[in-house]
């Protein structure tokens, strides 16, 4: 994959009709991040293969669809849509069918209802573009992130609530600054860019240098769940929600 993603070709679906078809379904992606995603899908060559971790509704997932569709792309979406408050078990799957459905882009999706960790060990495609998303927890993460493996040289690894979720950045601390498959390349709010490679010394801290912000980050939850919005706001954060 290229450094930059190149730009937009006028046959493609422009990003502004495609993000006002998403930013409809509920979820924590912002713009620019679909932005991001929106750019890195575009950026492969037909017939390649994004495999998504964690679909939810579907938000991020039409977004990897619809440039999947004009393309010539696949797309692998993971989700065990397991029971409980917290991920809402079979009413999120059947709304994550709803709205591909509804778009036309069922088919340019291919579901696989299963835990990530579960799938890695028995999967043997290759991979050019990796969404983590799922469960945000160190251990999974920290499995997650061994899907890297699949990629090519240069590929692209997109991770959400980096540097925002706990789990999320204990795993990268702990798997991606002191290895040798990832090397990190930069952020757009709490999604994180990284690409298979060797990283330098130089890659390596520019994650501790993310550490300040994501300690910001887990005060401002803090904050939020003692109802302290007024405190949030004097640090910058001047929304109701987690930052993202």
């Amino acid at each position: 994959m290229p450094a930059n993603p190149p730009a937009e070709p006028s046959k493609e679906p422009s990003f502004d009709a495609v993000w006002a078809v998403a930013d409809r379904i509920p979820g924590w992606l912002t713009r620019e991040q679909a932005r991001l995603l929106y750019d890195h899908a575009l950026a492969l060559a037909p017939g390649a293969t994004m495999l998504e971790i964690g679909s939810h509704q579907g938000r991020s997932t039409v977004v990897l669809a619809e440039v999947a569709r004009r393309r010539n792309t696949s797309l692998v979406a993971v989700d065990p849509f397991v029971e409980g408050r917290l991920f809402g078990g079979l009413t999120t799957k059947e709304k994550f069918e709803a709205h591909l459905k509804q778009l036309g882009l069922r088919d340019r999706v291919e579901l696989v209802e299963e835990y990530s960790t579960a799938l890695r060990p028995t999967w043997h495609r290759e991979l050019d573009l990796l969404y983590i998303d799922g469960k945000h927890d160190f251990w999974t993460v920290s499995d997650d992130l061994r899907w890297a493996a699949h990629l090519p040289r240069h590929g692209r690894v997109l991770i959400h609530d980096c540097f925002s979720s706990i789990g999320v950045t204990l795993g990268i601390l702990a798997r991606v600054l002191p290895g040798r498959q990832l090397t990190y390349l930069s952020r757009t709010g709490s999604m994180a860019v990284f690409e298979r490679g060797r990283p330098s010394m130089r890659d390596r801290l520019r994650i501790l240098g993310e550490v300040p912000w994501w300690c910001r980050n887990v005060v401002i939850k803090v904050l939020l769940r003692a109802r302290l919005r007024g405190v949030a706001r004097a640090l910058g954060h001047d929304s109701p929600y987690d930052p993202y």
